[in-house]
């Protein structure tokens, strides 16, 4: 598709963050299964159904849009989801809690780009006056700062600690 107006991109964008989505989704459920702290854990589950809600309300600006979400493949999350695997998956690690303060990284490092990225959506929808995706976006990026946020929360008041020790 060429891309000659801000609608272009901005149809692209949410096939791209789709994509990102689907392959968070994924990892996000290893990482879930591999965490030991129960608040780390409960937030890894709480996260991925976050990410299939997220996909859910991109599914719908799609078919608002009359596109198919599956239009794109994201590269950029294809690298944050393999940093994921090989550095809080499959690294060897001596003691859970270390582990643990990886997988937090890891994530971050995942919600802050599709933070971006609904962040870029939210603008264009608002510049080319798409109002009834406008409220889904701004849902959708406030529920990404509010994990971003528990994940601080809990790397600070425990993991990290404990991974210190």
């Amino acid at each position: 598709m060429a891309m000659n107006s801000l609608k272009d991109i901005y149809v692209d964008q949410l096939q791209d963050i789709y994509s990102a989505c689907k392959q968070s989704l994924a990892v996000t459920r290893k990482l879930h299964e591999a965490a030991k702290h129960d608040e780390l854990k409960s937030a890894l589950a709480d996260a991925a159904k976050g990410i299939e809600t997220g996909m859910s309300d991109i599914e719908t600006l799609c078919g608002n849009h009359n596109v198919d979400p599956n239009g794109e493949h994201c590269k950029g999350m294809e690298g944050l989801v393999a940093e994921a695997r090989s550095h809080a998956l499959e690294e060897d690690f001596g003691d859970d809690d270390v582990r643990d303060a990886m997988i937090v990284t890891q994530y971050q490092r995942m919600a802050h780009y599709a933070i971006a990225g609904y962040g870029c959506l939210l603008a264009f929808a608002k510049r080319i006056e798409a109002k009834d995706d406008i409220a889904i976006l701004e849902k959708c990026l406030q529920s990404g700062y509010d994990g971003d946020r528990r994940f601080t929360e809990i790397a600070t008041s425990g993991v990290n600690r404990d991974a210190a020790a």
